[in-house]
């Protein structure tokens, strides 16, 4: 993993860049970037204060780094300087290496045709086994890693090929492998965060959990998962909302679970210490394939 403060600059530049980050977006904090790059927070203070330095962001007390420009502010006879550096600097190493002038033209002409891979970054996809449970995934991945995407169902291969990245759960790889050839497709393994779950199994009085969802097809398979993960005895009820209105059973239930997409209608009119909300952790492993694919190129 690359976590000097130039690489990060870099990388954040680039993603601005290329519109992965918006102008007027506010950016992770120190601390949260350094948990998903597993770089300290004081290390990415620095990117940050470089690409404040170069006019890209803009901090402020209490609200943290915000986008303020697409595109650096430095004048073409500065971008030629910094480029001229960076590039006499990996010619000599490319002489380092033995190459010559004829080979070193191929792999500069080789790189600026595949230059439309920045673009890549911005155009995402998390899979799941319908856009709910991928919402829950696509705010996994970016809460771990840092990288946005947009949310399928897995009948969505055809819109799939239209992104340059997807990250599709492990089970679902043979639906999506026809499509490894011409895009990046990442295997994800997942699961219900440890933390959540820890705390259901420590209600040891429960007897009934309810769970609450924004689409009914949802409901099956979260249950089962949980059945899965957990050792619990008693019963399950479950749900979707409806408009404004949250399942019956919900004032007669021990503990409501509920989902990112259902969170706002069950926030309002469950008390916290009644309800816990259901996320997904990616496993380490799956953190790292995305971080080295999308931060450490």
């Amino acid at each position: 993993m690359k976590t000097s403060a130039k690489h990060i600059a870099d990388r954040i530049r680039l993603m601005i860049s290329t519109k992965q980050f918006q102008v007027g977006e506010v950016l992770p904090s120190t601390r949260e970037l350094g948990q998903q790059l597993e770089a300290s927070f004081h290390t990415v203070r620095k990117a940050y204060h470089i690409l404040e330095e170069e006019g890209l962001i803009k901090g402020e007390q209490g609200r943290g780094f915000t986008v303020t420009k697409q595109t650096s502010m430095l004048d073409k006879a500065e971008r030629l300087e910094i480029g001229g550096g960076k590039v006499q600097a990996l010619i000599e190493e490319l002489v380092g290496y033995g190459l010559d002038d004829s080979e070193i033209e191929l792999l500069f002409q080789e790189q600026l045709d595949f230059m439309e891979w920045p673009e890549r970054i911005q155009s995402c996809a998390t899979v799941g086994d319908n856009k709910e449970m991928a919402s829950m995934l696509s705010s996994a991945i970016k809460k771990q890693v840092g990288v946005k995407s947009n949310v399928l169902d897995i009948t969505e291969i055809e819109k799939a090929a239209s992104y340059d990245a997807l990250f599709v759960p492990i089970k679902f790889m043979n639906k999506f492998r026809s499509l490894s050839e011409t895009m990046m497709i990442i295997p994800i393994v997942h699961m219900f965060d440890p933390e959540t779950l820890y705390k259901i199994t420590e209600l040891a009085a429960i007897q009934t959990i309810g769970l609450v969802t924004s689409d009914d097809e949802s409901i099956s398979k979260i249950i089962n998962e949980l059945k899965l993960m957990i050792p619990f005895e008693g019963s399950f009820v479950a749900g979707s909302i409806y408009g404004r209105s949250l399942p019956l059973f919900v004032r007669e239930t021990d503990l409501i679970l509920y989902t990112q997409e259902s969170a706002k209608l069950v926030e309002q009119k469950v008390p916290e210490k009644s309800r816990i909300q259901l996320n997904y952790k990616l496993s380490d492993r799956s953190a790292e394939m995305i971080r080295s694919e999308l931060w450490d190129q």
